[in-house]
């Protein structure tokens, strides 16, 4: 082996195998794995380097095998068999290749997260890649501190019925719950799930950063005081299937025109368009040429059969030819902009709206603001 021999000498190999202490063997194993992991290998190379770190795993002194598990962790060139081997070692050897080395496959891992202890689920589930197979088996058999790491991992893939697991065997642990509410997305089952589980900081974030079903949003928004309150115009607009949502509000007796005029105002056409095709009883599609291509008695029409009162319909008027008016920049924060220009646009228009719907719409432009500002001042910081 050419490429390695230049390294190290004859005499380093001898030291390797016969050195009279660990410490001596130990420091000869670290140089040949530095060595290794540096060289440019040839097929033959690698298969007789490869033979060298099994004599290493195989030596007696801990300190000897901890220089190939720390040196080598995040190397492709350690054999599978050698890290499997390694990986049932104690801990200052196995978990360095736990934590990284690329050569176990996932069946191997999921193995290990049943049969290993905490330690080593906590050492797999902080891994910078974990695959639904893993993912599954942390879910079924990981510890609390295995899982809540998992779930907190931005690169850990989970199926939905895996995050249902971790919900049912740790409903009432609030770091595992926590760690599951702040992952970049979650299916609207898991969330509606967590939504009833959590206190208020982590409800009021599921509700800001994941969508909830009607029902779920109805439940807590009719809850007791002490609970945190849904707002619906915000829920409508993140709602996966819109039609759902809306049929749901109306069988609750609350698919108002306030609500309709709050979503119109902030820009959520699409509730609109389906909350007062549910009203008129009139499909989806004609709605949408009546409000939008039926020319200026279209949308009269359609107000007048879904039941909005008149004096409300100068207001909505003002909305849909805002509407119309309005592009989008293609930029960033491009949603928040259009609102803030949709409700500046239709608050200063003539009202017939309720005092309160105006409050609202004007505490929301306050709140588009802010976090605009707030986004500006992070950029202008960084």
């Amino acid at each position: 082996m050419a490429t390695t021999r230049s390294a190290l000498t004859q005499e380093d190999i001898r030291t390797l195998v016969r050195g009279v202490t660990p410490d001596v063997r130990a420091a000869a194993a670290y140089k040949l794995c530095r060595s290794i992991d540096a060289a440019p290998l040839s097929e033959a190379d690698r298969e007789t380097a490869q033979e060298i770190l099994r004599v290493m795993a195989g030596d007696a002194a801990e300190l000897v095998r901890r220089a190939l598990a720390v040196t080598l962790k995040a190397s492709p060139l350690v054999p599978r068999d050698v890290a499997l081997r390694l990986a049932r070692d104690v801990e200052t050897i196995s978990l360095p290749l736990l934590s990284f080395s690329p050569v176990f496959l996932d069946s191997d891992l999921a193995d290990i997260v049943r049969l290993g202890g905490p330690v080593r689920q906590l050492a797999i589930a902080r891994r910078p890649m974990l695959s639904r197979t893993v993912t599954d088996a942390i879910a079924e058999h990981g510890g609390e501190r295995a899982v809540t790491a998992a779930c907190a991992n931005d690169n850990a893939d989970f199926a939905e019925n895996a995050l249902q697991q971790v919900v049912a065997r740790f409903e009432t642990h609030e770091k595992v719950l926590a760690a599951i509410a702040y992952r970049n997305a979650l299916p609207l089952a898991v969330s509606e799930k967590l939504v009833l589980l959590v206190g208020d900081h982590l409800r009021d974030h599921l509700i800001a950063r994941h969508a909830v079903g009607a029902e779920t949003a109805l439940t807590i928004a009719t809850g007791a005081a002490e609970r945190a309150t849904v707002d619906l115009v915000d829920q409508a607009g993140r709602a996966a299937d819109v039609r759902a949502f809306v049929a749901h509000l109306a069988s609750q007796g609350r698919l108002t025109p306030s609500l309709l005029l709050r979503g119109v105002a902030q820009g959520h056409m699409t509730f609109f368009e389906w909350g007062v095709a549910e009203l008129a009883g009139v499909p989806h599609h004609r709605t949408w040429l009546m409000i939008h291509d039926a020319g200026p008695l279209g949308l009269r029409a359609i107000y007048e059969r879904a039941g909005l009162p008149a004096r409300l319909f100068p207001a909505f008027r003002a909305a849909v030819d805002t509407y119309h008016a309005m592009e989008f920049d293609g930029g960033a924060r491009d949603l928040e902009r259009f609102q803030q220009r949709m409700l500046e646009r239709f608050l200063t228009q003539p009202q017939t709206a309720s005092r309160e719907d105006v409050d609202y719409l004007l505490d929301k432009m306050d709140e588009v603001s802010r976090e605009a500002a707030a986004e500006a001042h992070a950029s202008l910081s960084a």
